[in-house]
């Protein structure tokens, strides 16, 4: 027998008691209220199956078969839907009858409940001195913190419920990670939870409507999950409409799909047979801790996900700004762990003034708190490690760190070596590889001072928050107005590349789009097209050039419903982000009247000026010799004279850089012609000959 045969076996043959065609007509029979397949299949044919009590005792038997012959039942149900007869009966018949017994079986299967014990109360007991032993300075919210995860061992959730609901606010690396790890582990070793690590959704990969099946399939992963407690990161991010699904689970215990999901082969997909018996239309919030995290206030929580959200959390726990003393006391800390990875690591034996622990809180940048510490002698241990690796040192050779002069020193075997300066410099080849392209433009000089000025600013921003002062965040986007071929999308891509080198964008890349790219055909399209787009250019520049015509008028709701999506993208990755509107500038001052929030949006208005006939004669020059040809001298003043006289006349229909290029490529023809009849001409060089200047 196969694997079919044996598991039908455990319930005396029934393949030989009901037919294919007996089932499928029981299938279609309405059913008695609280009758089951199986008996409408034993009032329709008179043939009784095996008692719930048989079904029961066999239970074991049939667990041990399911998962022997579940492959084969997924693959008799794929070739049903191919439409093979041989199959589609045999199928049909398994399918019936294993869904029927998992039901029969399930009915009596006791309820588990997912409710914390009482019992492990007790448990609790000197946990949030344990925790405060890791988590420097943040007494009062760990002491928040463990109320919150006990909570339900002393007020049990109502049914469906999660365990708790906790919203962890406070200034940015202040702890709040660092005490849901420690407390996480802590419980875990006290047997209050199973599993020692929380689930972790980052929400800000789900910012459109359209990720919704991404939504639902990682949010049933982490319902799923053994972990008992669920961290959501980055709530601002997300969509609205996700986060309705989050704010049911908290509120009510449970959020209700549109549509019935089951798992294929760890994808949820939706269910189009309703005899699917793994398939699922509600998740539940039982059994789980729901933490989200933010630096955000409880105001602006409530102003994403309202009044009831807010009302329904079980706590608000908020941690405080670190003061030196207990940045002191972590950088301590650090320092001693720097000593021990260096002696464990045979590095060296390392000794380490007070002047250098007292520097180490000076530069730990106070508005960074604890990353900025930890940074530091993360730098530390790579500088000692280069140090080794290249230098000829004995193993655990002594070496003493001092600060001299706001710099840090090492001292090993008689040397005198500054530590930082052994570490890898950084990258500045593609800076300066920008600055030489810039250099190489013609014309356009205070453009140039104003993207050149950038490195500057930030430079300038970075050493406040090094000396613990506030840095003011500059508004990047901006607005290119001027005629075509006045360089603004080579200006937009140097400024991608640019921006990137200094470390302000993380991509660099230049997306390039217009009208076309973002409204859409249909209604519903527009808004996910734009979205699309925009994701496309997180970490770069998004150049949207002709931007107003965008906007036609009032009654063009594609192109107000993609200005719409665009603000909102942009204040959703303004950190990451730079958007350029291009266009003439009348137009522009229109379309900026098209959204509230767009003029406030592109501060940085910037005008690119017509060439003048001296500048388009440097661009005519500089175009031929990148084609590997030279202007014959001769021909310069009448070029000059015909570039002068259509700047004059008719420079926004002429082109500007363009009509200098289609010039180049005509010289170009027509010396090929030339040369046919000059076989000893000079194939490099274009005369007067080949350019054709009476078409003003």
């Amino acid at each position: 027998m196969n694997s079919m045969d044996d598991f039908f076996g455990v319930f005396n043959s029934p393949k030989s008691l009901y037919t294919a065609e007996e089932i499928d007509a029981a299938r279609r029979q309405k059913r008695k209220p609280g009758a089951t397949l199986l008996d409408t299949l034993a009032e329709m044919t008179g043939k009784t199956m095996p008692s719930n009590q048989t079904l029961l005792d066999n239970s074991k038997a049939l667990n041990d078969q399911l998962d022997a012959f579940s492959e084969e039942l997924r693959m008799l149900e794929k070739e049903s839907t191919r439409g093979t007869d041989a199959f589609m009966g045999q199928s049909t018949t398994n399918e019936a009858f294993a869904y029927s017994m998992e039901k029969e079986l399930k009915k009596n299967e006791p309820k588990k409940s997912s409710a914390p014990s009482v019992d492990k109360l007790d448990a609790f007991a000197g946990l949030k001195e344990d925790v405060t032993k890791v988590v420097l300075g943040q007494d009062d919210f760990v002491k928040k913190l463990v109320v919150a995860f006990k909570r339900p061992f002393v007020m049990k959730p109502k049914e469906s419920m999660a365990n708790n609901s906790i919203y962890i606010t406070g200034p940015s690396c202040t702890g709040k990670h660092l005490a849901l790890d420690t407390i996480v582990l802590k419980m875990k070793e006290r047997n209050i939870i199973s599993s020692s690590k929380a689930h972790v959704m980052d929400l800000s990969i789900y910012p459109n409507a359209s990720e919704e099946k991404l939504f639902l399939q990682d949010l049933y992963e982490a319902l799923s999950s053994p972990s008992e407690i669920i961290i959501f990161e980055n709530y601002e991010k997300c969509h609205t409409s996700l986060l309705s699904r989050l704010s049911d689970l908290v509120i009510k215990g449970k959020c209700y799909l549109s549509e019935r999901y089951t798992m294929n082969k760890g994808q949820l997909v939706t269910v189009n047979n309703g005899m699917s018996s793994s398939a699922v239309g509600t998740f539940e919030a039982t059994g789980k801790y729901f933490v989200f995290v933010s630096s955000r206030s409880v105001s602006k929580l409530s102003d994403t996900m309202g009044a009831p959200f807010i009302n329904a959390l079980g706590d608000i726990c908020e941690t405080k700004s670190l003061d030196d003393q207990t940045l002191r006391e972590i950088a301590n800390r650090k320092k001693d762990e720097l000593v021990n990875n260096a002696l464990e690591n045979a590095l060296f034996s390392l000794s380490v003034t007070e002047e250098l622990i007292d520097y180490s809180v000076t530069m730990s940048q106070k508005n960074a708190g604890l990353k900025g510490i930890m940074d530091f002698y993360d730098d530390l241990l790579r500088a000692l490690s280069e140090l080794r690796l290249n230098g000829d040192y004995k193993r655990n050779a002594s070496v003493s760190l001092a600060i001299e002069e706001s710099e840090i020193i090492a001292y090993v075997d008689g040397d005198r070596v500054p530590l930082l300066a052994v570490l890898p410099g950084l990258y500045t080849g593609e800076l300066e590889a920008v600055k030489q392209e810039m250099d190489g433009i013609v014309g356009l000089k205070e453009i140039k001072e104003y993207i050149l000025g950038l490195e500057e600013y930030f430079e300038v921003q970075k050493k406040r928050r090094e000396a613990g002062l506030k840095a003011s965040e500059l508004n990047k986007h901006m607005i290119f107005t001027g005629n075509p071929g006045t360089g603004k999308t080579t200006i937009a891509r140097i400024i991608s590349r640019y921006l990137k080198a200094i470390g302000v964008l993380s991509g660099g890349q230049l997306v390039e789009v217009s009208r076309a790219d973002l409204v859409g055909r249909y209604v519903g399209h527009t808004a996910p097209l734009t979205n699309q787009v925009i994701s496309s250019a997180i970490g770069g520049v998004l150049f949207i050039d002709e931007a107003y015509s965008l906007y036609r008028g009032k009654d063009d709701s594609f192109g107000m419903e993609a200005i719409d999506t665009l603000v909102k993208g942009i204040e959703d990755n303004r950190d990451n982000l730079i958007v350029i509107l291009a266009g003439y500038s009348k137009e522009m001052e229109e379309f900026l009247t098209a959204n509230s929030g767009l003029k406030s949006r592109f501060p940085n208005i910037i005008n690119f000026p017509d060439y003048s006939g001296e500048e388009l004669l440097k661009i005519a020059e500089i175009t031929a010799k990148s084609k590997g040809y030279i202007i014959d001298e001769g021909v310069k003043p009448s070029l000059l004279a015909y570039f002068n006289a259509v700047q004059a006349t008719r420079a926004k229909d002429a082109g500007n850089g363009r009509l200098v290029r289609n010039k180049i490529e005509d010289a170009i023809l027509n010396q090929s012609r030339r040369l046919v009849a000059e076989s000893d001409a000079d194939m490099s060089v274009l005369t007067s000959l080949d350019f054709e200047l009476n078409d003003l």
